[in-house]
């Protein structure tokens, strides 16, 4: 059995901070974020918490797979910015949606978090023990950052992304994921602190690992880079994504962008981008699409989705 996406959902916060309005925080400009990091804009939650926005992109992927909360089997909620230890925020979108018969659970690996929560689910569905879920990547960054801190402050936003899995018959795709906590040090947010990164230490592993599993994904699954539709990679920074594509010699049209109007929300990043492409009708059935994430831990990893 292989879990297949029924729906997508989102949420992103109506307030937008745009690259201007940071200069009131610390000495940038627009020009300056966008020549570094391609973001024009992100959105910042004001009265919405992690929980609320995690449970608006879950009602709203049940909506597009037609599917009622009582279907589902397990909610997995990966986010780094829960508002709540206990409950875990899983927990609260059970709660909320009425999924009564779900198994709940929360899951960190930061910016590769949708990526390891996914493959979480597609072991599940594998098994045999649950046969629909719901994943959601979830953030409220805006919480962990120091406005002061121009290395940070300038690239995060608040947001959140679902998808509906539901299993049918289909042989599981190998899953390829990493960890390196040895470098863990290069993005690092201690209790009561702020996210604290170094840019050039995770740029240069972004574009060294990414490649190097998205071609491992490949020849595990013995597939070739143009039988790929499109690379959804985690929306960190528009030169990570564009010097993963070089290296992989695909054209940049096949690794479609959202950041310049979110910013890297972490978790959420990639099921929010999943979600737009599939109500602008840009995803067909039968497409194959290859999902990486890589972030904090240090961890990264690729997995290939058949729509």
């Amino acid at each position: 059995m292989i879990g297949k996406i029924y729906g997508t959902g989102s949420y992103v916060p109506p307030n937008v901070m745009e690259n201007d309005d940071l200069a009131n925080f610390v000495e940038t400009s627009d020009e300056w974020i966008k020549e570094r990091t391609g973001i024009m804009r992100r959105h910042i939650a004001q009265e919405e918490d992690m929980v609320y926005m995690a449970v608006k992109s879950a009602e709203r992927a049940l909506k597009n797979a037609n599917i009622i909360a009582e279907e589902i089997d397990f909610i997995i909620v990966s986010t780094i910015s829960s508002s709540v230890v206990l409950p875990c925020a899983a927990c609260e979108v059970q709660k909320e949606i009425g999924a009564v018969n779900a198994t709940c659970f929360d899951l960190n690996a930061a910016c590769s978090g949708f990526l390891f929560a996914y493959n979480t689910a597609q072991a599940y569905i594998a098994s045999g023990i649950y046969k629909t879920g719901i994943v959601i990547g979830a953030e409220k960054l805006s919480n962990l950052i120091d406005w002061k801190d121009r290395g940070t402050c300038i690239l995060f936003g608040d947001g959140a992304g679902a998808v509906v899995l539901k299993a049918v018959e289909g042989k599981q795709f190998p899953l390829i994921t990493h960890s390196e906590g040895e470098k863990g040090k290069a993005l690092t947010c201690w209790q009561n602190d702020f996210i604290h990164m170094d840019g050039q230490e995770v740029f240069k592993f972004a574009i060294k690992q990414v490649p190097k599993c998205i071609c491992e994904l490949l020849e595990q699954n013995h597939l070739q880079k143009e039988e790929i539709d499109y690379f959804v990679l985690h929306q960190a920074n528009r030169r990570i994504v564009e010097a993963v594509a070089k290296r992989l010699q695909v054209e940049i049209e096949k690794f479609p962008m959202n950041l310049q109007e979110y910013g890297n929300t972490s978790s959420a990043s990639i099921p929010i981008l999943l979600d737009e492409m599939n109500h602008k009708g840009i995803i067909k059935r039968g497409m194959r699409i290859i999902i990486s994430g890589f972030g904090a831990g240090l961890s990264w990893g690729a997995s290939l989705v058949e729509w």
